[in-house]
């Protein structure tokens, strides 16, 4: 894999070449390159606003009929660490970092916070070599396909603030949450959750990082009726 292949692959070409490579520098390749005077994290800074500014506007044109509160979930959950990070698989944006010995060891290339990041630098850097428009439709050749099955799932429902609100009503006490096993490497563990409200176990559920873990178990929660 290489830049160029990433070029062909998602239909840009840039003009600054060393726009597009920069977004690949993670803050630890600095430490070993001396010539690498700046890392991806700006990039990414201005790609995470152009991420939310044109989803936002996605949603509120694809989506008439829904409040702003909803359109919030769902914005919440498609740019989410998990969506952006499955993206940046597909692409193989994880080959093309620039890391440290210690961070590539340490799995850095498959790292869900890593990849989300380099896909949001990605992002800024089209956005300032080609424009908003560019930006727009790499969104929406990437990342806003995923919104129709979030909608018809209701996958944007926050359900622990849903069950926190029901179990608070009746025993004044928020729930609890605990892991209870987990497995795999430190970059691609499973966590398996569990619910608890006074002693009684609600729901279980599990999930790739303990926030989806936590959400499966009040889902399950949620579906056997708690209290």
């Amino acid at each position: 894999m290489s830049f160029k292949d990433l070029e062909t692959t998602i239909g840009i070409t840039f003009s600054d070449k060393n726009l597009l490579k920069q977004a690949f520098i993670h803050r630890s390749y600095l430490n070993e390159d001396k010539q690498a005077k700046t890392s991806n994290e700006r990039l990414e800074f201005l790609g995470d606003a152009v991420l939310s500014f044109l989803t936002s506007n996605y949603l509120y044109t694809t989506y008439i009929e829904y409040p702003e509160g909803i359109l919030t979930n769902i914005r919440s959950s498609l740019v989410k660490t998990k969506t952006l990070s499955k993206i940046s698989e597909r692409l193989e944006l994880g080959d093309l970092l620039y890391l440290s010995k210690g961070e590539e060891e340490s799995g850095g290339r498959k790292n869900q916070s890593l990849l989300a990041d380099v896909f949001e630098a990605l992002l800024g850097a089209i956005f300032l070599d080609q424009g908003v428009d560019v930006a727009r439709s790499f969104l929406e050749k990437y990342l806003f396909p995923y919104t129709r099955e979030l909608v018809e799932k209701k996958a944007y429902i926050d359900y622990k603030s849903h069950l926190q609100e029901i179990v608070q009503e009746k025993v004044k006490i928020s729930p609890v949450y605990r892991v209870i096993r987990s497995e795999g490497p430190d970059h691609d563990k499973t966590f398996w959750i569990e619910v608890v409200s006074e002693g009684k176990v609600l729901g279980s559920g599990s999930g790739k990082s303990k926030q989806s873990a936590e959400q499966a178990a009040a889902r399950n929660a949620l579906e056997k009726k708690p209290l």
